[in-house]
């Protein structure tokens, strides 16, 4: 049984804006001061919403692996758009379409990554409800940008 491939079709532009900010993604998680960062804290689950103390030796005790499970997902989505994301040519044609092929374990990469990258921008930006959302804003555009992308790799995963 052959593995499945999904070719997500950006633009020169949008794979270098991605690069730049799964890069700053990459950066964050290996920063030695992240597990202070909200931003970071929010990427890492709440076991114990009832308990506080549980939750921080919880994320103590598993924070490590899944941050550099996150780690490993980013430089797969890097290394599908380029070599490490620096291989990408800032003075190709923005507008020219870049094919990406991502068998099924590349795609989920990319997925993970996507939605934890839309966690850290929600921080940022203070979105905790769907009425912290500002359209209107032009801060929230990447956002809304990742969350697109998001929906529309969900999207051709459902149906391959």
């Amino acid at each position: 049984m052959s593995e499945r491939i999904v070719v997500l079709e950006i633009s020169g532009l949008e794979a270098l804006h991605l690069a730049g900010i799964v890069g700053q993604f990459r950066d964050l998680l290996a920063d030695s001061r992240a597990d202070t960062d909200p931003a970071v804290e929010r990427l890492l689950p709440d076991a114990y919403p009832d308990d506080a103390s549980a939750s921080r030796e919880f994320r103590r005790l598993t924070g490590g692996d899944l941050l550099g499970r996150r780690a490993e997902d980013a430089a797969t989505v890097l290394r599908t758009l380029g070599g490490d994301g620096g291989d990408l040519d800032p003075q190709s044609d923005p507008d020219a379409t870049i094919a990406v092929a991502l068998g099924e374990t590349e795609a989920l990469a990319w997925m993970r990554t996507l939605a934890a990258v839309r966690l850290v921008l929600a921080e940022r930006l203070g979105i905790r409800t769907e009425d912290d959302h500002q359209p209107e804003d032009p801060r929230f555009g990447v956002y809304d940008w990742i969350g697109y992308r998001l929906d529309g790799l969900m999207t051709a995963l459902d149906r391959t």
